[in-house]
Formats: C-alpha cells, structure tokens, sequence
C-alpha cells in the first residue's frame, strides 16, 4: 500500500465524532484537512475567534472556538460534540517569537489538564497529545522513549510535564491517551519564516537564506509520514496507552545535507554562505531520534525520504503557498488584543446593549479583546448587572469603587489592570457608539497611536451644544498643548500611549487633555454623538462649569497671564489718572467731586481684586491637592471569571 492509501484507512477505522485541538498549527491543519478527505463528522478547534489562514477554505461548519485553559470552555464543547476520538496538537512556546512563559504553562499544561480531566467523564476512544523531542533537551542523540528528560527551555519543561501527566493518566486512570514526541516535521502549511519553507522560497529565486554551521544535524520528518503516526495511534492506543513514543526518521541529517538536496532540486549553481545566521543559545549542534519503539508497537517508521519531501513542499509552495502566506501575514499583523474600558454611572439599563455591542464589533474585525466595566459607585443595580455578565462571559472584567471618584478614575482604574494591546475608553451612557471602534481600528492598523473621537454633530439640546463647541475652541486657544477640537474620552489609544498615561502621578486628571499632552501620533474619527439610550444625563451646568474650570487650569496659564496684563493696565490707567486729577485741581478746582465715582471705583477695584485672588486659589486648590498624593481611586472589588 502507499503512504496515502494507508493513512486513508487509518482515517476510515477512527471513531467519530472526531475532534482536532490546535488546528490551526501546522501539523494539526494537515491532520484535519486529511481527515476531511475521507469523512465530515470531524471538527478544527481554535482558540482565537476568527478562522486562522491555514482553515480559511474549510467550511465554517467544522470550525469550534474554544480556549482550553478555560476549563467551562471544554466541558461545554464535550456536552456538545461527545466526541469519542481527540487529538490534541495545541502547542505554545516550540518558536522564538512564542515567549510569554505564563502563556507558555497554561497552554502546554493547564491546558491540556483540562482536555484531560474532561474528557476522562465521557467515554472516548482515543486520546493523542503532541508532544516533542524538545522533551530530551540536552539528551539529544538518538534518545530512546525511557532514557533521560533533560529540559533546556520552558518549552520543553512543559512538554516533559505534559508527558508525565499523560503517562499518569495512562497508566494509573487507565485513560487511553498517548504522547506522540515529534522530531522536525516539515512540509506545507509550515510556518514560513521556518527553515524549509525559506529554503524552498530562496531556491526558487536562485539563492540561499542565510544559515548556521553546516555541521548541525536535525531528524526531518515529512508532515504525511507524521499524519499517519498520529492516526495509527488513535487507532491503537490500547497498545501505547501511557507512553510517549518518539516520530522520527532515524536518520541524522545535517545542514549540509538539506543545502545540497536544495541546490540539486532548483539546479543552484553556488554553495551557501556558512554561518551567515549565528548560532542560537538553546541550538544543539546534535539533534536526531530513535523510531524503534513506534514501529514495534504501530508499525510505523519514516517512507518519505528527505528529497521527495523537499519537491513535494516545494510544489506546494510554488502553487498555493504564496497566497496562503500573504494571507497569514496578514492576520499576523491584525492580530491584536483590545482592551474597551468603560466608565459606569446609573448605566445599568445600558449595559448589556453595550456588552452585545462591543462582542459584536470586536468578533468583526477579528481581534482578542477584553471588556472592563468600572462601576463607579453607581447607586442603582449596576453591581448586579455587571456580576451577571462576568458568570456568562469571560471577556468581562468588573471592577468596584468604594466611592464615586469620577469618570477619570474610572478610566484609569480600568486602563491600570487592562492587558491589551490598544486600549478603548467609552462612556458607559452608548452615547459613545461601539460600532465606531471599527473605524478606529482601521486607523490603529494604519501605524496612529491615539486614534479620537471628533463629534461633528451632537443630538439633543442645540443650545448646550452650541456651548459645548466654544468651550472647545475657547479651551483650544488657551492651552498650551494643541488639543483637538470637539474630541471626548472616547479613543482607542496604544500600550505606550496607555503605559505613559498610568505614570503621570497627578491626582486631578484631564484625560483628553493628558492624551494630547503626552503627544505620539494623533487623529480624529469623525461621528454623530447621540443622546442618552436610558434615564438622563448626569451633567449638569454645574457640573460642565467644573469640567471647564478643571480644563483650563490643568492645561493653561492664560488666566495668569491675564492678571498680569491686567495689572499692567490699571497701573498705567491710575497713573494717567492721577496726572489728570492734579491737573483738574489747579484747572478747575473743586472738580471732580461726589461720592459716586469714588464707589465705582472702589466697586471696580475690589472686582478685579476678588478675581485675581480667586484665579490664583484655582491654582493653589490644584496644588493643594496634588500635595496631598492622595490615590486617585480605590478598588473595592474585581470580579472574573473563576474557573
């Protein structure tokens, strides 16, 4: 039988419902891609929301979302799906560019416990976890399954961890799972800043990339061969349950020795540049397997040999690789996490339509994201409300003040504990349109750090709005710092934007002001502000006085400016006054006189007075209170998901 052939039979003895973790990875979208072939009751598991670039052309209907470190995210897809035969190829860490170590443990450990201990309530057929021969570490040379684990990398402490745990639930839990080490699988749908695809991908353009010592040596596995191990386990894992078993070729293949079925493949005429690439601290010079155990227990061993690998990758390449990588490229760049911080305040009516419509518009442009509601200590059900939405949905962060400190605290209450790569501040009244973020994020992706709301128009009272445009242009033309005309709180604004915003130590903040104040790159979105969806506004003209006082002496020092000249002027005015008062005594004596004149002036005076000593207690109250380093807010609570 031929390789494909054989790996159709396999396919046809599996159990369904069958169920492929990380299957957007590499080899897990060769696995559900080949089992799509022969039969549909198979499904791709993903954690992000959208469908990662090697799944784009599989029908939505095989397509599952789910993240494994939340455990309720697990159990609910079991009670779903009953699925009887689960490969789990997720994997975090195995690349450079993968170096979160927290993520690294949850995902490697926390979550594959949690494939485990749910899937150990339903009665499955198989279960087969990826593992790796980073699990040898230093113990590079040819290992056997029972010989030393000497981990050089938080990587491979996970993966010998995983191992472990699935020897334990193997052999003791009599579960039938198994560990599959793989060795350098290769071929298409590889990450394509991998040493193959750019091997491939220079030797079509008649070169080399740059690369390490000849002499260092790997054990290249064809992503077929490999598929068939997978699938031969699942089938028998009565043989192997508990053990790990090493998927390798046996065959020790130097760097030189690829080089040259490169160069023989696209007939390059120069040898490669060694050492171009240096060497990389965890790069063992020795690094090749031993696949006697697989072939005695599955009767698998390596068929494709290294050259018919490398065509068979490089007519994959050449035909549709380069679309697919662009694609992946891409969603590379898209893939952000964003962080909506919204100020709440009586908005419990208001909150569950912007909960809805914040899912919605992160979900359409394809991001991770969190939503953090700061209840400002509303005085209606707002903490009943927002307690809800963080048992339904773990996206949802609450957080609680002891006491009303004011839209400004909120917002930096909710950007101190936020963890995504740009963070959104919103009003929690939708008077601030969700749908918006949308139009923000096209701006974000263009490289614009500070990314604001400009309101154009404004419903409701045309009179107040009429107000509110002056304060803009008036605040505009005393500031010191360039601030954008009709812009609000509501922005979506960059981690080194948001980082530099939680330093500043003041206690009296200015958000729209401080985010122009630190500067970076600015621009404006323009959209209608509608009224308020429920109740009324809490603003008042008191209170929108205040906001403008706040303004003006936080960011200006025109009033300062203006008492001098002020004072500048009634001297003058009082010495020219005085000249004019000797020269009427002697001109007509008796002029002027009555008492009249004498109040307006005195009236005049302590006016202006009153006001200089006024504007200077405006300053003194701001320095007053900065003096104190009282904290901005205090968190009464933070509620999350627990699981």
């Amino acid at each position: 039988m031929s390789l494909q052939e054989k790996i159709q039979a396999e396919v046809l003895k599996l159990e369904g419902p069958i169920v492929v973790f990380g299957a957007g990875g590499f080899i897990g979208a060769n696995l559900i891609r080949t089992i799509l072939q022969y039969r549909n009751d198979v499904f791709a598991v993903t954690s992000k929301p959208f469908i990662p670039w090697r799944l784009d052309d599989i029908s939505p209907k095989n397509i599952l979302h789910c993240n494994i470190i939340k455990k309720d995210q697990v159990e609910n897809l079991f009670k779903k799906h009953r699925f009887k035969t689960i490969f789990d190829l997720v994997a975090y860490g195995a690349y450079s560019k993968q170096s979160n170590v927290d993520l690294i443990y949850e995902t490697n450990f926390i979550g594959l416990l949690n494939l485990l201990e749910v899937s150990s309530q339903f009665s499955i057929r198989a279960f087969v976890h990826a593992g790796s021969s980073s699990e040898y570490g230093l113990n590079a040379s040819a290992p056997k399954e029972d010989d030393p684990l000497e981990p050089n990398s938080h990587y491979a402490v996970t993966k010998v961890g995983a191992a472990h745990m699935i020897k334990y639930y193997g052999t003791l839990k009599e579960m039938p799972v198994a560990n599959l080490r793989y060795y350098s699988i290769f071929g298409p749908f590889e990450e394509p800043d991998r040493l193959i695809p750019q091997l491939i991908d220079k030797g079509m353009k008649g070169t080399y990339p740059p690369l390490v010592q000849p002499d260092i040596s790997r054990d290249f596995v064809f992503v077929d061969d490999a598929v068939l191990a997978t699938l031969l386990s699942a089938n028998k894992i009565q043989h192997i349950m508990g053990k790990s078993l090493n998927i390798a070729s046996n065959k020790k293949t130097t760097i030189r020795d690829i080089a040259s079925a490169i160069k023989e493949i696209f007939n390059l005429s120069a040898d490669p540049a060694w050492g171009d690439m240096p060497n990389r601290k965890w790069d063992l010079k020795e690094w090749y397997g031993n696949a006697s155990l697989a072939k005695e227990l599955l009767g698998w061993q390596n068929e494709t040999s290294l050259k018919d690998g490398l065509q068979q990758t490089y007519e994959w390449q050449k035909n549709y690789a380069m679309p697919l990588y662009e694609k992946k490229l891409v969603q590379d760049k898209i893939r952000h996490k964003l962080s909506a911080v919204i100020a709440c305040y009586k908005d419990a009516q208001a909150i569950p339509y912007m909960h809805d419509r914040l899912t919605k518009t992160f979900n359409k442009i394809g991001v991770d994201y969190e939503i953090i509601f700061v209840n400002d200590c509303s005085p209606d059900n707002t903490a009943e409300v927002l307690q809800k939405l963080v048992d339904e949905d773990d996206h949802v962060i609450a957080i609680e003040h002891s006491r009303n400190f004011g839209s400004q605290s909120a917002f930096l209450s909710g950007m101190e504990i936020s963890t995504g790569d740009g963070v959104i501040l919103l009003d929690g009244d939708l008077q601030d349109p969700p749908e918006l973020i949308e139009q923000f994020y096209a701006e974000y992706l263009k490289g614009f750090d500070v990314i604001y709301g400009r309101r154009v128009a404004r419903e409701g009272n045309q009179t107040l709005v009429s107000f509110y445009k002056m304060f803009y242009r008036l605040f505009r033309s005393v500031s010191y710092v360039p601030m954008p005309l009709d812009a609000g709180d509501f922005s979506l604004m960059d981690r080194k934007v948001v980082n530099e915003l939680i330093k500043l130590p003041e206690t009296d903040q200015f958000m729209r002001g401080l985010r122009a104040w630190v500067g970076f790159k600015q621009t404006g979105v323009d959209y209608t502000r509608p009224e308020r969806m429920f109740g009324v506004t809490t603003n008042n003209w008191r209170k929108n006085i205040a906001w403008a006082r706040k303004a003006i002496f936080s960011f200006s020092y025109v009033p300062l400016e203006l008492l001098t000249y002020l004072g500048v002027l009634l001297t003058v005015l009082s010495f020219v006054a005085i000249i004019i008062q000797i020269v009427l005594y002697f001109v007509k004596p008796g002029n002027p006189h009555g008492i009249t004149t004498i109040i307006v002036l005195i009236l005049l005076f302590g006016g202006l007075q009153m006001l200089g000593i006024s504007t200077l207690g405006e300053y003194q109250a701001k320095i007053l209170e900065e003096s104190k380093r009282r904290p901005k807010f205090i968190r009464k609570n933070i509620y999350r998901k627990v699981y």
